[in-house]
C-alpha cells in the first residue's frame, strides 16, 4: 500500500490557509489555491474566511479556464448569500466569465459559420449585467457592467444581421427576413438595424411580397435618409435594391 499523503494544512487554522491560499492566487497557483480554499470551507464552514474562499474560488476557477465551475461556485455564493456586502462581484464575476466565453464569436464573425453557433453565454452576461445594475445601481462595478451590456447588444444584433445576410446569400430568403426582423425587434437601438432594414427590403423582394417590402424600404429611409444602401442610385427600369446583392 501507498503510504497516506501527508496534509500540510494539518494544525492550521482559518487564517492560516487563507493566508496560505491567497498567496497562492498572487503567485499564479490556482489549482493549489483552490484546494486549499476548499479545505478552508469543509473545516472551518461558518467563519468569515470560508465566505470569501467561496468567491476565490470562483474567481480561480475563472483564472484556470474552468467556466462553468467558476459559473456555478457563483451561483451558489449568490444563493447562499444573497445580502452579503461582496455579492455584487460575484454578479459580476458571473457576467464576465460569460462574456469572455463568447469573446471569440462576437469578436470575429466574418470567419464563423454563424448559423452553427449560438451566442448563449452572450444573452446569459448580459441577463446577469443586467440585474447587477437593477440591483446595485451606484455599485463599483455597475459602471464596467453597463458599458459591457452596450458592447454585448451592439454584438448580438450583429451576430443576427450576419445570419441573416447567410441566408440571404444562400436564396433563404424567408429565413433572412425572419432574422432580419429579430435583429430589428429584438435590438432597435443598434446601429446594425440599418443592414437589417436593408436585408429585409432585399428578402421580401425576392420572395415578391411588394408590400412588405416597400413598407421596410420606407422604414430605412425615414431612420437611415444617408444610408450607403442608397448609393446605388434608382432607375428608370429597376428599384435601387436590385444593384445590391
Amino acid at each position: 500500500m501507498l503510504p497516506e499523503e501527508k496534509d500540510e494544512t494539518a494544525g492550521w487554522n482559518a487564517q492560516k490557509i487563507y493566508s496560505e491560499a491567497k498567496g497562492a492566487m498572487g503567485e499564479g497557483g490556482y489549482d493549489r489555491a483552490i484546494k486549499l480554499f476548499e479545505k478552508l470551507e469543509a473545516r472551518y464552514p461558518y467563519g468569515r474566511y470560508a465566505q470569501q474562499a467561496q468567491l476565490d474560488i470562483a474567481y480561480s476557477y475563472y483564472k484556470t479556464g474552468e467556466a462553468a465551475s467558476a459559473i456555478a461556485a457563483c451561483d451558489r455564493f449568490i444563493k447562499l448569500h444573497p445580502n452579503h456586502p461582496n455579492v455584487d462581484y460575484a454578479y459580476y464575476l458571473k457576467g464576465l466569465v460569460n462574456f469572455n466565453e463568447d469573446l471569440g464569436l462576437l469578436g470575429n464573425l466574418a470567419n464563423q459559420d454563424l448559423t452553427e453557433r449560438d451566442p448563449k453565454g452572450a444573452r446569459e452576461s448580459f441577463d446577469t449585467f443586467k440585474e447587477l445594475v437593477a440591483r446595485f445601481p451606484d455599485g463599483r462595478y455597475t459602471a464596467d457592467a453597463r458599458l459591457r451590456m452596450r458592447y454585448l447588444i451592439n454584438a448580438l444584433a450583429s451576430h443576427e444581421v450576419h445570419v441573416a445576410r447567410y441566408y440571404y446569400r444562400r436564396n433563404a430568403y424567408l429565413a433572412a427576413a425572419n432574422r432580419a426582423q429579430a435583429a430589428i425587434k429584438d435590438y432597435p437601438d443598434t446601429p446594425a438595424v440599418e443592414e437589417a432594414l436593408y436585408l429585409l427590403v432585399k428578402s421580401y423582394d425576392a420572395l415578391g411580397l411588394t408590400d412588405l417590402r416597400d413598407d421596410a424600404d420606407r422604414v430605412l429611409r425615414k431612420n437611415f435618409p444617408k444610408s450607403a444602401y442608397f448609393q446605388g442610385g434608382p432607375s428608370v427600369n429597376r428599384p435601387w435594391w436590385q444593384f445590391w446583392e
